[in-house]
């Protein structure tokens, strides 16, 4: 009699310690969380919006056209291993190590055909220009990349260099807190500049 109602007493207390703490830690601390997301930071806690709900500055996008082609009047992101290419569902790097037969020859291919594009040697051609990120959805291209992009992008659009060069310039961010990872530019939202006017 007395093993059955400790045993009782036990689940009563299991149980409702489970009930306290999945309301506390399961709605309390997601509300609490989510609250001061909305009031700190309300832009990055919903997914960094591009302006007319053109994309997240977060993820990447493929300026190219159906057949996968690079539409020339756009700056070029570094490659994708996400899916089809900045497929958020998919978010994934290459997997390939540095000596891969196969990464090997896709660097190389992509080397050669931006150095083509830009009309430079393929030895001016930025690292981050042909090998995708270790998440596959990086947005952020090396400046030494997008200025490598320069003169193509205002040709195409009937601008002059110096315009585009400066708009380009005037988008690099920093590194974050200071001293972490490199300085670099957002793509879609360079793109998204010079569709809105910028550099005109």
């Amino acid at each position: 009699m007395s093993s059955t109602r400790t045993t009782v007493r036990t689940l009563g207390v299991a149980v409702r310690a489970m009930l306290v703490l999945s309301l506390v830690l399961g709605v309390g601390y997601t509300l609490l969380v989510t609250g001061i997301g909305q009031l700190a930071l309300p832009y990055q806690a919903n997914g960094s919006p591009l302006p007319d709900d053109r994309g997240s500055a977060l993820i990447g996008q493929s300026a190219t056209d159906a057949d996968g082609e690079a539409l020339p009047q756009y700056f070029q992101s570094r490659p994708s291993a996400a899916g089809d290419g900045y497929d958020g569902t998919a978010s994934s790097g290459s997997n390939l190590g540095p000596e891969n037969p196969d990464l090997v020859a896709a660097i190389e291919e992509r080397k050669a055909a931006i150095a083509d594009r830009e009309g430079v040697s393929p030895a001016e051609v930025p690292a981050d220009a042909v090998t995708a990120s270790g998440s596959g959805l990086d947005p952020h291209i090396s400046v030494a990349y997008a200025l490598l992009q320069v003169p193509r992008v205002a040709a195409e659009r009937g601008l002059g260099e110096q315009a585009v060069r400066d708009l380009v310039e005037s988008r690099i961010q920093g590194r974050d807190l200071g001293f972490l990872g490199e300085v670099r530019i957002n793509v879609a939202e360079l793109n998204l500049a010079l569709d809105d006017g910028e550099g005109a």
